[in-house]
């Protein structure tokens, strides 16, 4: 289903993964993924990251972002058969996956762009949600008369940006007072500079 927004094309599928699926996509990844959790430079004080992240990839491939650098872990079997289905599903060949693990409610992600130079111009985006149901919000930069965009994110949901949206568009993951369980996210890019191993 496409998500009409100006200055962005987003796509969201409630159900691309079905629910037992996904019950068993939460419960290996849970626990076979090497879980860290990061410090983060914002404002020039350095903060814990307030969620959990792992980063995997194709060979030698790494991503920066708010002062830390990232050298991919090698692809599971798992990550790899998850790869091929969101590959067919955006059309595109992801090289790399941003992996988050929020604990509860409280763990989040602040608004922010996917436009780091390694991710080229037009970034295409694709996020795997598996666990409890977060709200995922978009609120675009440049126009304020246009309303933020809430989209709930249920496990087994597949949400794909690209085009323009990341140029036009922030997004995050808020803080909710609801007692909730664990949500894990796979966010799959694709690293245009494939020589770009930290120095």
């Amino acid at each position: 289903m496409n998500i009409p927004l100006p200055d962005a094309v987003v796509s969201f599928e409630h159900d691309f993964i079905s629910h037992d699926e996904s019950i068993k996509y939460l419960e290996a990844l849970s626990t076979e993924v090497a879980w860290k959790q990061n410090q983060i430079k914002m404002f020039g004080k350095v903060y814990n990251e307030p969620r959990l992240t792992a980063w995997y990839g194709d060979q030698g491939l790494s991503y920066k972002y708010s002062g830390i650098q990232l050298l991919s872990t090698a692809w599971s079997d798992l990550l790899n058969e998850l790869k091929s289905k969101v590959n067919a599903a955006a059309s595109t060949e992801f090289n790399s996956a941003l992996l988050n693990y929020y604990r509860d409610g409280q763990d989040s992600m602040g608004y922010h762009q996917d436009n780091e130079p390694e991710l080229g111009q037009n970034p295409v985006i694709a996020s795997l949600t598996f666990g409890a149901a977060r709200t995922f919000q978009l609120k675009h930069i440049t126009d304020k008369t246009i309303k933020r965009k809430d989209i709930l994110l249920n496990s087994g949901s597949l949400l794909i940006m690209a085009g323009t949206t990341q140029h036009y568009w922030k997004h995050q993951i808020p803080k909710t007072k609801k007692p909730i369980g664990p949500r894990l996210n796979i966010t799959f890019r694709v690293i245009k500079d494939v020589d770009n191993r930290p120095q």
